[in-house]
């Protein structure tokens, strides 16, 4: 069993960080008066995708103890900058230097997740799903994509004015690995992951299942394809975040994960 150690950890946070980072540099191009921004600090980056947007944090920082209140005031101007309140995710394996630094800045905790990782082996496979269809998606439906998850989490409508808009591009970063699940020729579920080749990860992410098509498997099966396509590639690990006692969180604990911490987002109202 693989030990988490702060260097390990680091790795682990890339999962998060570089998706959002692609994202922020995917939106500079598509909607550049967003205003979107990336700039790196103290080992990790800062990310800016849009106000209210759920991406656009700051992740990674000050693992190594390099981190100084100078450095933490740039970061909170970097928000400021676009009138935005400044967020950072910590985590235990944190430098307590920047938790020290924290403390009296009046940060409050807005979200807390999981992050889940298992050792890659290359011998993930996919049983044949009756009915359904599973195949390699491309950029170019990135659309249909997020109207997939939109139409999961949102089954009876009510979903925030361009939402969908919003999550289209993070089916568009360089490196992802991309499925559909289709039934009868129409797509019912969709999945995400980006290939980090620094840090030897993978990140699990943008899965959805039309409520019709649910405990079919189809998650799944399009869970164990990315990690042999991952695995193929040389990653070592896949990471998955999400909230605790969820179906997400069940699905990879049936297929392996572990916790292997959990990570707090803070937030500094302006």
């Amino acid at each position: 069993m693989d030990f988490v150690d702060q260097a390990l950890a680091r790795r682990l946070e890339s999962a998060e960080e570089m998706p959002q980072v692609h994202y922020a540099r995917i939106y500079q191009k598509l909607k550049p008066e967003i205003g979107a921004a990336v700039e790196p600090i103290c080992g990790g980056h800062m990310i800016f995708a849009g106000l209210n947007s759920p991406i656009g944090r700051t992740v990674g920082m000050g693992f190594d103890g390099s981190a100084t209140a100078a450095d933490l005031d740039r970061m909170e101007q970097f928000y400021r900058s676009h009138s935005a309140p400044p967020q950072i995710d910590v985590c235990p394996l944190t430098d307590p230097s920047l938790l020290e630094l924290l403390k009296p800045r009046g940060y409050q905790m807005l979200e807390l997740n999981n992050v889940l990782f298992r050792r890659l082996d290359g011998k993930q496979s996919a049983q044949d799903l009756a009915g359904i269809t599973i195949r390699r998606g491309n950029a170019k439906e990135a659309d249909a994509f997020a109207e997939i998850v939109v139409r999961s989490f949102f089954p009876d409508g009510g979903e925030p004015e361009g939402f969908t808009e919003m999550i289209a591009p993070i089916y568009k970063a360089k490196g992802s690995i991309l499925f559909v699940a289709e039934a009868d020729g129409k797509p019912v579920g969709c999945a995400a992951g980006l290939v980090i080749p620094e840090h030897r990860i993978i990140a699990l992410f943008g899965a959805g299942t039309l409520p019709a098509y649910r405990r079919r498997g189809l998650q799944t099966a399009m869970l164990q394809l990315r990690m042999k396509l991952a695995a193929d590639a040389g990653c070592e690990f896949a990471v998955i975040v999400t909230q605790g006692g969820t179906t997400s969180m069940r699905n990879a604990e049936r297929l392996g994960f572990r916790v292997a911490y959990s990570k707090a987002t803070l937030i500094k109202n302006l």
